[in-house]
């Protein structure tokens, strides 16, 4: 066989299979990417770039860190998606996922350098990005069976050194340290143990990255304040797979097994940016808005997967990049009670022609409605909680003359989250 004629075989094959390459630590809400790192951020949709509160401000908007004052942060969500596929239009059945609770960690501080109160340093760990689906075999078809799993982490250490240039301004950097696994697996076979298409590379691998962030935050008055911030392309080294004979299989596209070997994938995360705004409407009440633009064309419109010799495979996963618009209200009830709200909404990466791309990677939900509290014990120690609400939202296939494009397959997501966040001010 020819190895153009393997490379075409194996893109047909792969159609089914390439939204599994995707990297989200825990989930999907914007694109890959959640709305916030911990209960703070998440209380208020997001909409943080002007308005940080805690010291997961790190990954979003470094400057934040001389503005937040010297303080720890652990947060715990637990992030749940519920997933399905649906092939009724296609003489199939429909499947849910059974992954469907995810554990997201994240750990900050941040604490003054020197004794003029100008300059600060601190960092952590947090999970930022991922997600993981397991759905059973399910009639695709009459004579047809699909399953497909994946079990997708990113996670990013981010050291920042933040400063007061003025009394108005504020400045930051942090250095980008990046983590991320991928492991999947999808498939097509008769239902009797004859397989006519596989994909398999539930090994996970696992590489690691680095970026830069910067970021700045200025005081126009005493009631508006401007942030802004950037985040570079997340360069990572190639994810390597060793693969034995048939886990590459095409046998229904005329490819038949491919070889052993190692694989390569490389997988990138997007560079963005945001702007955002934080009025200090009363005494009590801020109102903050954030405007992001994530660049996942850049990253997640082909992926290319590289075998022995001149095999190679290009997946069109079809992403667009999008625009973020989030908006944040923070009511102080008193000096010890403060209660959150937010709403935060963004276009779906994909469209109609992409579903048959994206069936283990359902990143498709647009609205994220959220709520929270934050309660001050003590001089030094707060709780904090939210609760994030995404309505389901399905997208079915265009309708198509070429059964390969799965007219009328549907994909669906709804999400929910609960948190909480344990602070201490030194």
């Amino acid at each position: 066989m020819s190895h153009r004629y393997t490379r075409i075989a194996a893109a047909v094959s792969l159609g089914l299979m390439s939204a599994a390459l995707v990297s989200r630590p825990a989930q999907a809400t914007n694109g890959y990417q959640l709305i916030g790192i911990g209960s703070y951020q998440k209380s208020l949709a997001g909409a943080v770039t002007a308005h940080p509160g805690s010291a997961m401000t790190a990954v979003t908007n470094p400057a934040g860190m001389a503005r937040i004052g010297r303080r720890a942060d652990f947060s715990m969500e637990g992030f749940m998606p519920s997933r399905q596929v649906d092939f009724g239009a296609l003489g199939g059945q429909g499947a849910d996922s059974a992954a469907d609770v995810y554990g997201v960690p994240a750990i900050g501080w941040t604490a003054p350098v020197g004794n003029d109160g100008k300059v600060y340093f601190g960092g952590g760990m947090y999970g930022t990005s991922g997600m993981g689906v397991d759905y059973p075999q399910t009639r695709m078809a009459p004579g047809q069976y699909w399953d497909g799993y994946s079990n997708i982490a990113f996670w990013q250490m981010a050291p920042t050194l933040a400063w007061d240039p003025s009394e108005r301004l504020s400045l930051g950097v942090s250095l980008n340290l990046d983590y991320q696994s991928v492991a999947f697996r999808q498939r097509i076979t008769n239902g009797a143990g004859t397989t006519y298409s596989n994909f398999d590379l539930s090994r996970a691998s696992s590489v690691f990255g680095y970026g830069v962030s910067l970021g700045m935050m200025y005081d126009v008055n005493d009631r508006l304040t401007v942030g802004a911030a950037y985040k570079s392309k997340q360069v990572f080294s190639k994810l390597k797979y060793n693969l034995a004979y048939g886990d590459i299989n095409a046998t229904a596209f005329g490819g038949g097994p491919f070889p052993a070997g190692t694989y390569t994938l490389g997988l990138d995360y997007p560079q963005q940016a945001a702007l955002g705004l934080a009025w200090h409407a009363t005494r009590q009440l801020t109102v903050s808005t954030d405007v992001k633009w994530v660049d996942w064309a850049s990253t997640m419109n082909k992926l290319t997967v590289d075998g022995p010799g001149s095999y190679d495979m290009v997946m069109n996963t079809g992403w667009s990049s999008q625009t973020v618009v989030a908006l944040g209200l923070d009511y102080a009830v008193s000096p010890r009670l403060s209660l959150r709200a937010g709403v935060n909404h963004a276009s779906s990466p994909i469209d109609a022609q992409d579903v048959k791309n994206n069936l283990i990677l359902p990143a498709i939900v647009e609205t994220h409605y959220a709520v929270g509290a934050q309660y001050r014990l003590d001089d030094h120690w707060d709780i904090g909680f939210h609760y994030m609400y995404v309505p389901k939202k399905t997208l079915t296939a265009a309708p198509s003359s070429n059964p390969m494009d799965l007219p009328g397959a549907k994909i669906s997501l709804s999400e929910k989250s609960v948190g909480v966040n344990l602070g201490y001010r030194f």
